[in-house]
């Protein structure tokens, strides 16, 4: 199997030559998941589960399924998967693998299974799928995650990811929905990855962009996680930004805890090439939908104007994202001092507040 770093073998040359896997879908990435606002309209209409092990469902919109099973284990349960959002498949493979372990880091839990889901076309050349699963294995292997089997179906378009299990103990559990004021906000990736791959797929992105975008998105949160979920730090809330945006993972837990997020947009941390790729109009449809999901909740400060570029970005989907981190005020520095030490693009971006649930702009 190729080493983790590895993102290219000579077969996804030979299986690969001229396909561009970015064109043969209409939207890639996280971008292609269902607008929020559908979603949670369908959810929210459903029947409350009542069950005493369950400890976190979909009610909250948090990252992942959690189910005791004893007093001191949890079940931790996600399902991740999408279209290509970028042209190599075997990176793409890294980039699936890596987003869906994401929920079980962001939630503080251990993977430990995976099962891949393949949608194929049934005309393609099933080297590419090869190359794909490689990659994907590729990851769940650095993280330590066994792949035990999987489905697929023949589809027009390609879509690849896995589902994954982990455990964690149950006064363990980190929540989208427990932030409280006086908490500092902690982001770990700088934002980009929708309007970057999209400049991509529209062939208007710099290899420089394209190339920052995908070592954001193979990054592993395993090591953040693990940071934040240390005994020397005190976080009460921790969730991953992906497909939503900023803005919308931020409304739910502003909402979920009931709580106000300020946030310092002068410090969220941006890729390289994302701002020049708004101003070329390389606008993701999934960040249309975050707008119009959770701009109601978002305003500025009295006398404040935020910048245009980066307003759109706090709202653009992210692929693989990074957490956001709702810690004791004292300890903000600190972890992102550690962060930092470790190689994450951290950074503190603001604070909780008390007052109707809302995000403040400042």
């Amino acid at each position: 199997m190729p080493a983790p770093s590895d993102t290219t073998t000579p077969q996804a040359t030979a299986a690969t030559a001229g396909v561009r896997l970015t064109q043969q879908v209409k939207a890639g990435g996280c971008a292609s998941k269902l607008a929020p606002g559908v979603l949670n309209q369908v959810l929210s209409s459903l029947p409350a589960q009542q069950d005493e092990n369950l400890l976190v469902g979909f009610s909250t919109s948090d990252d992942a399924g959690v189910y005791r099973i004893n007093d001191s284990q949890a079940l931790v349960q996600t399902v991740d998967f999408f279209t290509p959002m970028v042209d190599d498949p075997y990176t793409f493979g890294r980039i699936a693998a890596t987003n869906a372990l994401s929920d079980i880091y962001a939630m503080g839990g251990r993977p430990l299974t995976a099962l891949s889901i393949v949608c194929f076309p049934q005309q393609e050349d099933p080297r590419l799928l090869g190359q794909i699963m490689r990659g994907g294995l590729s990851v769940m292997e650095e993280a330590g995650c066994i792949v035990v089997g999987g489905h697929s179906v023949r589809d027009a378009e390609i879509k690849f990811g896995y589902a994954v299990t982990g455990l964690i103990h149950p006064d363990g559990v980190k929540k989208n929905c427990t932030a409280k004021p006086g908490d500092r906000l902690v982001l770990t990736k700088a934002l980009g990855t929708g309007v970057i791959t999209t400049a991509l797929k529209q062939g208007r992105a710099q290899d420089a962009w394209v190339d920052a975008a995908v070592a954001s998105m193979t990054r592993l949160n395993r090591e953040a996680a693990e940071i934040a979920t240390g005994s020397e730090f005190e976080v009460h809330s921790m969730t991953d930004v992906t497909g939503f945006g900023l803005m919308g993972h931020g409304r739910e837990m502003a909402v979920g805890s009931g709580v106000q997020l300020l946030i310092n947009t002068q410090n969220v941390p941006l890729l390289d090439g994302a701002a020049a790729a708004v101003a070329l109009g390389c606008i993701p449809a999934g960040l249309i939908a975050n707008r119009e999901y959770a701009e109601c909740l978002v305003a500025e400060r009295d006398g404040t104007t935020v910048d245009g570029t980066v307003r759109t970005l706090l709202f653009d989907p992210q692929t693989s994202g990074g957490l956001l981190i709702s810690v004791a005020g004292a300890q903000a520095q600190d972890l992102v001092t550690a962060m930092k030490a470790a190689g994450h693009n951290a950074a503190e971006i603001g604070e909780v507040g008390e007052g109707d649930p809302r995000i403040i702009l400042q």
